[in-house]
């Protein structure tokens, strides 16, 4: 098995990987190493919890040399402010015995010790697309420099409307470049993107693509409306021993809310809420407390999906079933990280089983159903969004067929006549009496 030492490594960086505890290198970091280190551009593709951010971060380190420049030579894209701080840390784990300028900038946050930072000078920078074209359009940041350009949790980036925004920092960046793309999906819109503005990018997929962690367990149960998969909930949840770090997925903040109300009389200090509406200052606090082990569960939407490394989650429970396939695979990428197994749960009822039937195809795997455990209280209030659709009989009698041409077929013989016209029609050498007093006074004479 591979080491990092035989990835020849500068001794600063041994000696932090070392450190760290860190001995061997994951697939995507081992096959992404040298690739990236040529210069050439770079696709690469690996499930959430592989190692991408040492994956990218590795061989950039390598190459890093010391200029003393104010201008960054690597920028770092990154959809969520939680993942800024998230790449920042483990920037400053790697670079514990080098001498690398770097920060983190995003938006929702006092701007100005932001710009003291870039202004200072920096090697790498770390942003949200957001708050980098503020930067840029003040004349804060210089971005004619980047000699290695990074986007991470790309899929996400396409996906929450940061299009439009990716567009200008490309056209804001030198046309001689490397690009380094990393993402755990490959969509059509990724493609596009790749197409326009990378040359000739080497691709390194270390699984198939859109496939889980082989080391998550996962498994549907059948929840037909809200009320029942609360009643699943906290069946499961009553367990603290066996569910003793679970995070719950929901797809809107609103439920999000409902959620977090309808179960806190019941667990009380054990759960937590975060989701985009919450201020910075909480979700940062909320996360640390959920790391920490000071809560056990932890009710999130999609932006916890992404890129966060929280470690030694238990269990994933899908509430809703995700409509977008790619979330779902992000969804459970939080459990079954850094080698250990993890375990999915994903409700699912007759309106969201289409949507876990299209997860299953880009999986190209089936999903466990289990039944409902008999304990477990049915309801049998259904909200307008669940309510089961009635297939209706249709008693209208069939249209009459038609042939392959679309003509109406031929009626049958007995069923044809032939419109003679009338009697002048039928005999017209007779003659046509001028009115009834005529003929009248003929029939008399």
């Amino acid at each position: 098995m591979l080491n990092f030492e035989d990835l020849k490594l500068s001794k600063p960086l041994i000696d932090a990987l070392q450190e760290l505890d860190y001995i061997h290198p994951t697939p995507i970091q081992e096959h992404s190493f040298s690739v990236i280190k040529s210069g050439k551009d770079v696709i690469g593709i690996a499930q959430t919890g592989t190692g991408k951010t040492f994956a990218y971060l590795l061989p950039i380190l390598s190459l890093y040399q010391y200029t003393g420049a104010k201008a960054p030579k690597t920028l770092i894209l990154v959809p969520t402010r939680e993942l800024v701080l998230q790449v920042v840390a483990e920037i400053e784990k790697l670079t514990k015995y080098m001498n690398v300028r770097f920060a983190g900038i995003f938006g929702g946050s006092n701007i100005n010790p932001q710009k003291a930072a870039i202004v200072d000078g920096l090697d790498i920078l770390v942003s949200t697309p957001g708050r980098l074209i503020d930067m840029a359009m003040m004349g804060v940041v210089k971005l004619k420099t980047v000699q290695h350009f990074v986007m991470d949790e790309v899929d996400e980036m396409m996906e929450i409307g940061f299009r439009s925004q990716l567009t200008t920092i490309l056209d804001l960046l030198p046309p001689k470049r490397q690009n380094i793309f990393f993402s755990a999906t490959l969509s059509e819109d990724i493609h596009v993107l790749i197409n326009t503005f990378t040359k000739n990018p080497e691709k390194v997929e270390v699984a198939v693509h859109g496939t889980p962690l082989e080391k998550i367990k996962q498994m549907a149960y059948d929840g037909p409306n809200y009320f029942t998969k609360v009643n699943l909930l906290n069946h499961f949840l009553a367990d603290k021993k066996v569910f003793n770090k679970v995070m719950i997925f929901v797809s809107t903040i609103k439920l999000a809310d409902r959620l977090y109300a309808q179960l806190l009389p019941v667990f009380k200090d054990d759960i937590a809420l975060i989701h985009s509406n919450k201020s910075q200052n909480i979700r940062f606090a909320t996360l640390a407390n959920f790391h920490s082990g000071k809560n056990r569960i932890l009710i999130a939407t999609d932006i916890a999906a992404r890129g966060l490394d929280i470690f030694e989650v238990s269990h994933v429970i899908n509430f809703d079933t995700p409509k977008e396939a790619g979330d779902y695979i992000h969804r459970i990428g939080r459990t079954g990280r850094a080698g250990k197994n993890g375990i999915a749960f994903t409700f699912f009822n007759e309106v969201e089983e289409p949507f876990l039937e299209e997860i299953e195809a880009l999986m190209k795997m089936k999903i466990t159903r289990k039944r409902t455990p008999k304990e477990v209280e049915i309801s049998s209030f259904f909200g307008e969004d669940e309510r089961p659709q009635i297939k209706m009989k249709n008693y209208l009698p069939p249209s009459k067929k038609k042939d392959g041409t679309g003509a109406k077929q031929e009626k049958k013989a007995k069923n044809s006549k032939i419109n003679l016209g009338g009697p002048r029609k039928r005999n017209p050498n007779k003659t046509k009496p001028r009115n009834r007093a005529v003929q009248r006074n003929r029939a008399r004479k």
